[in-house]
Formats: structure tokens, sequence, C-alpha cells
């Protein structure tokens, strides 16, 4: 048994190491891939362990709230997708590039099935069936798998990624799905005098109607939130599971990147980049924050307090919390 430079006891296989083998002892071969190697590879150590303690610090400072249930069931296990080949585990969280992180776990668990993630067609990529996802295994191959897999996910500064929620599933004609089901809901409980049209339709839910919505004390207690809204720390549940790296989506390709280089196959294997347009930018969600009142800016801040903290998210300098 070898012990990690972090204090990791990691039990070495004959033939290939796997991913978490070389995240906590690189070898030298890994050492040499990187220039200049040992900086380099050292900052980045020093920088996802940065990232763990942050994590375990937050989860200890608010253990009443982070840990209010004790023991996970497989049911919450569901967002958790599972690579035998590389042993890797990826907790996907919508609006976090998860398309593009499904299409490149497709790639890695389809045995040659796929070579290029961006030919995988997004909607096909959300397909439940072409992945298999941790709640499917027994318990003791739940438990095997989260001690010996190199678990990561990838996390957006909340209220980005709750902007960018809004636009894509509100703002869009073509999700009449979740205008139905959410925004018809959001109008009726949140408009005064609304449209029988509105009501109908869900489809011009404003972002103050979806803010108020989500403060609401009785959305919570009636259903869980959905996924592409609900917080990192429901989905992926990181006081409970520990991460060996959080990717964030600031630095997206770089960490990307060095996910695919310690599963080893970094040199055929890239994160699909493409120039986005469309993207929610800091600047965007500073517009749509300005006519939300501070009482409901302090609100939704309690709601997300926990990912702003456990992922090292300052508080936005456009925020008027009471």
């Amino acid at each position: 048994m070898r012990r990690s430079p972090f204090g990791v006891d990691i039990c070495c296989r004959k033939g290939s190491r796997s991913p978490l083998q070389e995240l906590y002892n690189p070898t030298q071969r890994s050492l040499e891939r990187v220039s200049p190697p040992w900086l380099e590879l050292s900052n980045t150590a020093v920088l996802h362990q940065m990232r763990r303690d942050q994590v375990t610090d937050t989860c200890r400072a608010n253990s009443a709230v982070s840990r209010k249930r004790r023991v996970l069931t497989p049911s919450d296990l569901k967002h958790l997708v599972v690579d035998e080949d590389h042993e890797l585990i990826y907790c996907y969280v919508p609006k976090v590039a998860c398309t593009n992180w499904k299409r490149l776990m497709m790639v890695l668990t389809g045995r040659g099935k796929y070579s290029d993630p961006m030919e995988i067609p997004a909607n096909e990529a959300h397909v439940s069936a072409n992945l298999k996802t941790l709640n499917q295994y027994s318990i003791p191959e739940i438990n095997h798998r989260l001690k010996s897999y190199m678990k990561f996910l990838f996390v957006r500064e909340p209220f980005e990624r709750l902007v960018s929620a809004y636009r894509n599933k509100f703002t869009q004609k073509y999700n009449t799905s979740f205008h139905k089901r959410y925004g018809t809901k959001i109008v009726r409980r949140q408009r005064k005098n609304a449209t029988q049209e509105a009501l109908r339709k869900g489809d011009d839910v404003k972002f103050e109607e979806f803010v108020a919505y989500l403060i609401d004390p009785h959305t919570q207690r009636e259903e869980p939130f959905n996924e592409h809204w609900q917080t990192v720390y429901s989905l992926c549940h990181p006081c409970h599971i520990h991460y060996d790296l959080v990717g964030k989506y600031e630095t997206l390709e770089e960490d990307s990147n060095y996910v695919l280089q310690l599963a080893g196959v970094g040199s055929y294997l890239k994160f699909p980049t493409y120039a986005k347009s469309t993207r929610t930018t800091d600047e965007m969600t500073t517009e749509f924050f300005q006519n939300i009142s501070s009482e409901h800016q302090t609100q939704l801040y309690e709601v997300y307090k926990l990912d702003f903290l456990m992922f090292n998210y300052s508080v936005p300098s456009y925020l008027k919390l009471e």
C-alpha cells in the first residue's frame, strides 16, 4: 500500500494505473508530459487539493444543513455516470457543460462505437440508456466504485448557472414541455391578473417571477427543484461523497483535459471547444438581477449559499443583500 502526498491510501494494481493513482501519486511519465514538469504538475495538484479542502471545510462548518440526511440511497446517485473501463465517476450538473461531458463519457464507455464526441447529437447524449449511472448497481458494487474510482464534477458560479437555466428553459419557444410543466405553475402562483393565455401556455415567465417561485417555501415542500436549477450539493452530495476533482466552468478546458490526461486518454481525446455567442456571462447575469428586490436577492442567496461557499465563489458585487 502506497501513501500519497495528501494522505490517501492507494493500492497499486498490476498493469495500467488507475486515474486515482495518477492523481494522488503521479508517475515520472506523467510528470514528463508537462513543461516545466514539476512546477506545472505541482501547481495543478495544489489547486485541486485546495478545491477539495474548500468542500470539506464548508461541509464541516455547515454540517447541520449539509448533512441533514446521514445516509444516501441509490436514488440519490442517478446523476453519477460510471465509466468501468477507465474507473471514472462523473456527477453531471445541468448548465455546466454537461452535454459535452456526457458526449465524452459516451466515447469513453462506447468501446469504439464513438470516436468524435461532437458527432454525437445533443439529444442523444441525454438519453439515459446511453450511459450507466451508479444507482443501477448493487450496494456492495456502489461502495466499491465510490472507493476505488476517480470521482469528479464540474461547477459554475451559482447565479450565472441559474440565469443560464432560466434563459434556456423559459425564453426559448421550443421548450414547451418546461412552459407547461413549470411556466404555468409559476404564472398561476406569482402573477396577479394573469391572462387565460398565459395561464394556459406559461411561455412568458419573467425572471422576477422565476426567482419568486424559487424562494417560495411552498415550492420545495411541494417537490424537489428541477435538476436545471437544483443546487450542486443536492445533485452530487459532496458532503457525503468525496470528489477527487472539482472542475470549474471558468477553467473548463484545462480542468477537463486534466481529467482526460489522468484517465490515460489525453493523447487522443480532448474536451470539445467551440465559440458559443449565446453563452450566459457575468454581465448578462448582472442585468437580470437589476430588477430583483434586495429582499428577494437575500432569500435567493440563502437557497444557493452552500454552493457559493463550497466551491469558493464570492458574493456577486451586483447583489444588494439585506
